[in-house]
């Protein structure tokens, strides 16, 4: 297994739709256990594909986020391909300092959805589907956003989101 490199704002990829993944095979299989490891080595409740330079619609999440771990050696990874929101709660709540390991340095209060029903295939090739709510509920929106292209920075104000874009350009040009 390999830890990836994150892709972080304002990397055009970011922004791009991606492509529904075509067969499970061996090199996916990496790839995803590959993702797993990435998001815990850098502390995420959630990674998409396009969050480590590949447009294709793999998420890969933690089934315990949000409770407290007993044996942090024992992390476990939930696997979605091609996962897609199939209905959305009317009722929605902010999601409080939302962040993303994509944008870096920020955090913000985001509205969502207080429950979602998701279908997407298992590492099986088999169709699931399950109902998210609360923290379930806003890692889902998040990282299937991210297989849209959207950012929860998009889900902001224009303001903030303006902000934001100059503090990280900012960051970006003194690094060089």
């Amino acid at each position: 297994m390999a830890i990836l490199d994150i892709v972080t704002f304002p990397e055009p990829s970011l922004k791009k739709a991606s492509v529904p993944v075509e067969s499970i095979d061996d090199e996916l299989k990496t790839f995803i256990e590959d993702m797993g490891e990435t998001m815990f080595h850098d502390a995420g409740v959630g990674l998409a594909a396009p969050q480590v330079g590949i447009n294709r619609r793999v998420i890969v999440y933690d089934p315990h986020a949000g409770e407290e771990q007993t044996d942090p050696e024992n992390k476990t990874f939930t696997p979605l391909i091609n996962p897609e929101i199939l209905s959305k709660s009317k009722e929605t709540f902010i999601s409080e300092s939302e962040g993303c390991l994509s944008v870096v340095d920020y955090r913000s209060d985001v509205r969502r959805h207080s429950s979602v029903t998701v279908r997407a295939m298992n590492i099986d090739g088999e169709t699931i589907e399950f109902d998210a709510q609360g923290l379930m509920s806003v890692i889902m929106q998040h990282e299937i956003d991210h297989l849209d292209g959207i950012l929860f920075i998009d889900r902001i104000s224009t303001l903030k989101r303006a902000m934001y874009t100059k503090k990280r350009l900012k960051q970006l040009k003194n690094k060089k």
